[in-house]
């Protein structure tokens, strides 16, 4: 396999580094409500300025839906999936798609001195192998039409 640069940190770096994030204590309700209106599949939860769990549409169909709970009733911290799988930003992209895919997880939190600098998605990640590919493409065929600079 070909080693891929860059790390998660270079990717947040691209995508932005907003958080969409809920507290234990709200509804499962506001979270889903929170999703949509952000477009996104999941945030993170965190109290008192800590990464305490994460909560997925995944959760929310699984341990809402199919039990037969009220979203408006439960609470976040019933449902949320807690110790959260977070990475640091130098972790390299590859390393970060291994362990997204060995989880089955789809969001990433990055995290440094217990700090959370924000999320990133198997998307993000492809989006960026996929533009260092192009790239990479594009440098060979200047180099073998020999347009590549000496």
């Amino acid at each position: 396999m070909i080693k891929m640069s860059g790390t998660s940190g270079s990717v947040l770096k691209r995508k932005g580094s907003e958080v969409w994030f809920v507290t234990p204590d709200q509804t499962v309700y506001e979270a889903i409500e929170r999703m949509a209106d952000k477009a996104v599949g999941a945030l993170l939860v965190i109290s008192d300025g800590k990464l305490v769990g994460i909560i997925s549409e995944r959760d929310y169909a699984r341990k809402v839906i199919l039990k037969g709970r009220s979203s408006r009733t439960t609470l976040v911290k019933e449902i949320m999936t807690s110790p959260v799988i977070f990475v640091t930003p130098d972790r390299a992209v590859d390393e970060c798609m291994h362990i997204m895919t060995i989880n089955r997880i789809r969001h990433l939190p990055i995290v440094e001195n217990a700090k959370v600098l924000g999320v990133v998605s198997i998307g993000d990640l492809v989006k960026w192998v996929v533009s260092e590919q192009e790239e990479t493409i594009e440098h060979l065929q200047n180099y073998i039409s020999a347009k590549y600079p000496t």
